[in-house]
């Protein structure tokens, strides 16, 4: 006797490169998984039937879960939100067997607005989605709804949905807000007939959307993908698919946590460097700063900033500040580590720095000696390299000192050449720092260049830490300003603009095998 098989429910999209297999063999008796009380869903036990059909289910489940762990291994490699949100929207894609999709994340500031992202759609498109009223956007309804109350027994809200895979049973369908579907959006008279003009327009005839939940069950954003044609995801792909939102939930909200905790960081070391360089007559200065996060730029009238995720170099520092008698500070410097700590300690040395520089600036010797013992009292267990010049426009004389910082880089249109500092230890290497100053003769229309140790090692280029290294940074420094032209040495900010942009290409996080390269800071001062 033969039997047919009942015809494969409508599934919306195609199968995705993530094996999503189903059985290749029927169980006669028509078994259906069993789950032991108290057991992980997600592992399943065939019951009873044809070995063959047993073997089938199983391999079935572990080509899913193995697929499943390979999708959530690429996400736990982002490191910043907005690529934990794109991952998962791609990722979402292929488990749900759509083409494109969309996310908005619900931010913790009540006041800020919602953050959208979108996967294959233009940014038009994306605009023209979120035109359209909430209670007809499923990512809109499925933050707004309140979260379903669990019967007894239930598990806490946010968990994933737990239908039978195997089965065309909704997933979540005790919870009024697990999941959103839409089959066919253009004879759907329940939607505004906003949601279906622009769906009809940007060709989607379908949706399904699930929400986006951490540990406590609340919810952190949700994703709606989008369909070609009329139809839904079959229900292992639906399971699937909130299996592995309930971890990138956990994953973008720990993201999301880690970028506040860097922004408050980058935001006090902001307010600790000078907003505003000084004015003098005689002098024209400028600084650049391209950070380890992001570029920053800064004209002479102020510093700029970094947009970016990371922390950066947190303890590079730079000042410039006007001292009694008409006379300049020049200063730059650096101290271990990143973090928070750091960035305590940066504010320290540089109020203690400004602060030493007023009482004894003519001496920079003297201002570093302080220095010193500020750093040994307060960080026993931290160092920092620091530069620190006097200089007195009038007659264009620069007495500097240097702890352990590169030298200075003198620029005019005869001549290219480094201030020769001592050879001298880092602030807190020795019981007692001392090193003698450098007197310098500045013609007129020559720039002093500051630079920082980042800019230094991204100029290395191999990512060494020799001393060979370290030679091949200078000669590079000095080659790239001795390229510049007689213009641009003239005007402090573009010799700046020209220093940064001769830097190579940005590095991918962890390629160095001494770490990050630091801020490149450059502070130029033209007599």
């Amino acid at each position: 006797m033969i039997m047919n098989s009942p015809s494969a429910p409508k599934v919306a999209g195609s199968r995705h490169s993530v094996p999503l297999v189903s059985d290749t063999a029927e169980d006669p008796e028509g078994a259906v998984p069993v789950v032991a009380p108290g057991a992980d869903p997600t592992v399943v036990v065939p019951s009873a039937g044809r070995p063959g059909a047993a073997q089938d289910r199983l391999a079935s489940w572990i080509a899913d879960l193995t697929g499943l762990h390979e999708l959530l291994e690429r996400l736990c490699r982002t490191t910043t939100p907005e690529a934990a949100l794109r991952e998962t929207l791609r990722a979402g894609a292929g488990l749900a067997g759509a083409r494109r999709g969309m996310l908005a994340l619900r931010p913790t500031d009540p006041d800020a607005p919602e953050r959208t992202v979108g996967f294959g759609l233009a940014p038009c498109d994306l605009g023209a989605m979120e035109t359209v009223p909430r209670s007809s956007d499923p990512c809109a309804r499925l933050l707004d709804e309140p979260l379903p109350v669990p019967a007894t027994g239930e598990g806490p809200p946010g968990d994933p949905p737990t239908g039978d895979p195997d089965t065309d049973a909704p997933p979540g369908s005790g919870g009024p807000t697990a999941e959103i579907t839409l089959p066919d959006i253009a004879a759907d008279r329940h939607l505004a007939p906003r949601y279906r003009e622009v769906a009809s327009r940007l060709g989607i005839a379908a949706g399904y959307a699930q929400p986006l939940t951490v540990e406590d069950g609340r919810r952190i954003g949700a994703a709606v993908w989008f369909y070609d044609e009329p139809g839904l995801p079959d229900a292992r792909q639906r399971h699937l698919l909130a299996l592995y939102l309930r971890q990138a939930g956990a994953h973008i909200a720990n993201r999301l946590e880690l970028s506040r905790a860097r922004s408050a960081v980058r935001e006090v070391r902001e307010g600790l460097l000078p907003r505003r360089l000084p004015h003098l007559p005689g002098v024209a200065l400028a600084v650049r700063r391209l950070s380890a996060d992001g570029p920053g730029t800064a004209g002479p009238e102020g510093t700029g900033g970094a947009d970016g995720a990371g922390e950066g170099d947190c303890g590079t520092f730079h000042e410039a500040l006007v001292l009694p008698e008409q006379a300049l500070g020049l200063a730059m410097g650096s101290v271990t580590g990143t973090g928070p700590r750091v960035v305590a300690a940066m504010g320290r040395l540089l109020a203690g720095l400004r602060a030493y520089a007023v009482m004894e600036g003519e001496d920079p010797v003297a201002v570093l000696s302080d220095l010193e013992l500020l750093l040994r009292v307060t960080e026993s267990v931290r160092c920092a390299t620091a530069l620190f010049g006097y200089v007195d426009p009038t007659i264009r004389r620069l007495v500097i000192a240097s702890a352990g910082h590169p030298p200075p880089l003198i620029i005019g249109d005869t001549r290219v050449q480094y201030a020769e500092t001592t050879l001298s230890a880092p602030l807190g290497m020795l019981t007692c720092w001392e090193a003698p100053s450098v007197e310098v003769e500045l013609r007129p229309g020559e720039t002093v260049l500051l630079c920082s140790e980042g800019l230094l090692r991204r100029l290395d280029g191999g990512g060494g830490a020799g001393t060979g290294s370290m030679d091949r940074a200078f000669a590079r420094l000095h080659a790239t300003a001795a390229r510049a032209p007689a213009a641009v040495r003239r005007d402090p900010g573009a010799l700046a603009d020209h220093v940064l942009r001769s830097l190579p290409a940005a590095e991918p996080p962890g390629s160095r095998p001494g770490g990050e390269p630091g801020d490149a800071v450059v502070l130029a001062a033209r007599f």
